[in-house]
């Protein structure tokens, strides 16, 4: 089936699995997510509701956190991540840049490692959110690294020390502490819940309201 056959509204798959990066930033628009990994293009899924609520909920309690004590940014998957030295292009489900690294939020990407990301983990991407994004984020100086699995209800978080390398922070009272941010913490519990909590009670939890 050619292109001009196909049903209107339908992406159109990339040419071939490997393409430049010039090629892939021409090819990927802002309808499709892809990430760019040394040459091979990987188009994602779309994301089940479970995935989606989560990171709509996190991202809430994640940016009035952010926004209230005036620290930064924070971004969905709207935007790439660029990692020139690995030949990278990620799209992470959340990111925080504080305001001390805005230089590296461009028009259309993040050219640099953000302060803090957070994954959601899908069926598809296990291994590339607990193994291949663990090392490149810690290669390239991410500050923390959060792992949200919602097939096992698994929260993890990592805070890179002076070494340039990973180590978990551990879990206290039932709270995940944030190194990155003060006083944010995230309660794994939160995010088991059905339905899930109401953000705003959170936010006064979290001192914001």
């Amino acid at each position: 089936m050619d292109t001009q056959s196909m049903p209107a509204g339908l992406p159109i798959k990339p040419p071939r699995l490997r393409m430049t990066e010039e090629e892939f930033v021409a090819w990927c628009d802002e309808d499709t997510k892809a990430e760019w990994v040394d040459g091979e293009v990987i188009v994602h899924s779309p994301a089940n509701l479970k995935h989606v609520d989560l990171a709509g909920f996190l991202n809430f309690i994640l940016r009035g956190f952010v926004t209230s004590h005036d620290l930064g940014v924070v971004y969905g998957p709207e935007l790439q991540v660029r990692f020139a030295s690995l030949r990278r292009r990620r799209v992470p489900d959340l990111l925080f840049v504080s305001t001390e690294r805005m230089n590296i939020l461009k028009a259309t990407e993040v050219d640099g490692a953000p302060d803090l990301i957070i994954e959601i983990v899908s069926p598809d991407s296990p291994a590339r959110d607990w193994r291949d994004k663990y090392l490149e984020y810690e290669a390239v100086g991410v500050g923390e690294y959060w792992v949200v699995d919602p097939m096992s209800q698994r929260v993890e978080s990592y805070a890179l020390g002076a070494d340039g390398r990973y180590s978990l922070i551990e879990e206290k009272d039932g709270l995940v502490p944030s190194t990155v941010l003060t006083g944010f913490f995230l309660k794994p519990a939160w995010l088991w819940q059905e339905p899930l909590p109401n953000p705003l009670d959170v936010l006064k939890e979290l001192g914001v309201l």
